[in-house]
């Protein structure tokens, strides 16, 4: 990996230095440990941004948030000139797109090298990470054995832990952040949907679709989402003594493998050590979400909106598993579709009422360490399986539109497992200090 982004900062002082970086990224991106993580490589682009940022340094100018510093785009994102494929064959030929997302204009603005554009699971529906049409990049955790990224921002969380970004934006609809982030041993950061704009972004989930990023730090994801949203959060200082952290009894906590529980359980004395207050919480309403969210689900019924031309014409095209999970929204009626958005509004607002006076609820980001990709592609049943339990604790944060940290909890040398912080919607800022005063307790 990178170092964290001062870190870098702090050795790219001299005549050149940000080309150099980037060349070596580009030549280390082309390379076969990085197979499928990139879609595109924007060599140009990366460059052009380089030069710029080293130009400024000759002349004693300050250099913008992230200037000259590599950041991978997922492939969901317009960029002017170029089509929106969003990981699917169907789109291939796609029209360009006459204009950068918003997001992805606001990182040029800030003088990000844009280093290429990211594989992802197609339309971005599924936690996995696997792609037929793109292929699937190996999680770099484990040497041995091809795992999975995580998904649905796959490459983008793999072009981090390469080393081939400082950060990759991603978008997050049930966890495709925190997933890939905690897969991939990074930390990913949620945001309240409203945050950040969506405009250029192809839409998996209109209601739950959030941009955001994954990166090696939390000051680091914090520095990203400022560029994302348009002004960086005011995070209060918290000292990890006095927090009052929700430990959920429901759901969250089922069926967790070995290496997350005791990875979970060392996060917590670490916490308790440095006097957090954690306190079990039953939390029913975590167990209401399947029957809220039904017939066919907020996902599958918005996704169904957007692709239901081309599944008729061209369902042969689509990945088959994301083309079960889409024709799920198939039928549903107008009727049905409200009343899901009334039956979860209820219920955020008595998860919001459950969760006053905590700074935050904290859980395993996923219950499993990354499986085989073999044994996931192997079936639906297991892709099926995987993916369900992958999405099933990060999708409760999307559900209640709110934010989280996915942050590294794992021992040294073992696979990577992530820790969790979620809080409601709006509550970005004080989250943020609430992360910040857990890292450096896990990586002790």
């Amino acid at each position: 990996m990178l170092p964290p982004i001062a870190a870098l900062r702090a050795t790219l002082t001299e005549p050149g230095s940000h080309l150099a970086l980037i060349e070596r990224v580009l030549a280390e991106a082309a390379a076969p440990a990085a197979a499928h993580v990139f879609t595109a490589l924007l060599p140009d682009e990366a460059r052009a941004a380089a030069r710029a940022a080293d130009e400024r340094l000759a002349r004693g100018q300050a250099l913008a948030p992230l200037a000259g510093l590599p950041v991978s785009v997922k492939a969901l994102y317009d960029l002017a000139g170029r089509p929106t494929h969003a990981g699917s064959a169907l789109r291939r030929g796609a029209p360009a797109a006459t204009r950068d997302a918003a997001v992805v204009a606001r990182l040029r603005a800030a003088g990000a090298a844009l280093v290429g554009l990211t594989n992802l699971s197609e339309f971005a529906f599924s936690g996995l990470g696997l792609n037929p049409h793109f292929g699937t990049p190996r999680n770099p955790g484990d040497a041995a054995l091809a795992r999975i990224p995580g998904g649905s921002s796959s490459g983008a969380a793999v072009s981090v832990a390469l080393g081939l970004a400082v950060a990759g934006l991603g978008s997050d609809t049930g966890g495709s952040i925190r997933i890939p982030a905690a897969f991939c041993g990074l930390v990913g950061f949620k945001s309240t949907q409203a945050r950040t704009p969506l405009a250029g972004a192809f839409p998996l989930s209109f209601t739950l679709d959030t941009a955001c990023a994954m990166a090696r730090t939390v000051d680091d994801c914090l520095l990203v989402d400022g560029v994302l949203a348009g002004a960086p959060l005011a995070v209060p200082a918290r000292p990890a003594g006095g927090l009052r952290l929700a430990l959920p009894q429901t759901l969250v906590l089922d069926d967790l493998e070995p290496a997350v529980a005791t990875a979970f359980d060392h996060a917590l004395a670490r916490l308790r050590g440095a006097g957090a207050n954690l306190v079990p919480l039953a939390l029913d309403e975590f167990a209401e979400i399947a029957q809220i969210n039904a017939p066919g689900g907020l996902s599958p019924i918005e996704a169904w909106a957007v692709h239901r031309e081309a599944m008729a014409a061209q369902r042969d095209a689509f990945d088959p598993r994301v083309a079960q999970r889409i024709a799920q929204g198939a039928g549903v009626s107008a009727a049905d579709y409200i009343a899901i958005l009334q039956r979860r509004r209820d219920w955020i607002a008595r998860v919001q009422a459950r969760l006053a006076g905590f700074d935050a609820f904290v859980c395993p980001t996923v219950p499993m360490v990354a499986p085989a990709i073999a044994q996931v592609a192997a079936s639906d049943e297991a892709f099926f399986r995987a993916n369900g339990r992958a999405l099933r604790n990060t999708f409760v944060v999307n559900f209640l539109d709110g934010c989280a940290f996915s942050l590294p909890c794992q021992a040294p040398g073992a696979l990577p497992v992530g820790l969790m912080l979620a809080a409601p919607g709006g509550h970005d800022a004080a989250l943020a200090g609430v992360a910040r005063a857990v890292e450096p307790l896990l990586a002790a």
